[in-house]
């Protein structure tokens, strides 16, 4: 009887934690090329611009737009850290000062002004549910993404 009272317990326990938890996919917009991936983070206040958000994931970068999904991910406040890993090396590559050599972008399409963007300007509300939100990729350096050309 313990033991069917334990599963019960468990079972509800899992099944709370599922409801709670949602899939967030990514609508990344102006990838310029299909060289290497395109990778998000998503991040809570405390993570925002740091290297190790509790969630991520990658998908191959298409021309255009391209589609990112994320599992798992409880509700809350967050926000999305993008880039383009053209070359597979699992981080932005930087030029002189800095300045991002790879595409980048930020949920709510957050505004990049001699800095990184804040948090307030990329924060959105993850509720639980499915979600699906879109942000621009941005070049600094090279070839302009297709929204420009």
């Amino acid at each position: 009887m313990k033991r069917l009272a334990a599963l019960i317990m468990l079972a509800t326990f899992s099944a709370a934690t599922a409801a709670e938890a949602a899939t967030l996919t990514v609508r990344v917009t102006n990838v310029r090329d299909d060289r290497g991936s395109v990778h998000i983070d998503v991040c809570p206040q405390d993570r925002f611009l740091k290297d190790d958000c509790p969630y991520a994931a990658s998908a191959p970068a298409r021309v255009g737009t391209t589609l990112v999904t994320v599992h798992g991910v409880p509700a809350g406040d967050y926000a999305v850290q993008a880039f383009q890993d053209e070359n597979g090396n699992h981080k932005v590559d930087r030029a002189l000062f800095g300045v991002p050599r790879e595409g980048i972008g930020f949920s709510n399409d957050a505004p990049i002004r001699l800095g990184p963007p804040k948090w307030r300007d990329a924060r959105f509300a993850l509720n639980g549910e499915e979600q699906v939100i879109t942000l621009r990729m941005r070049y600094m350096l090279g070839a302009p993404g297709p929204e420009a050309r």
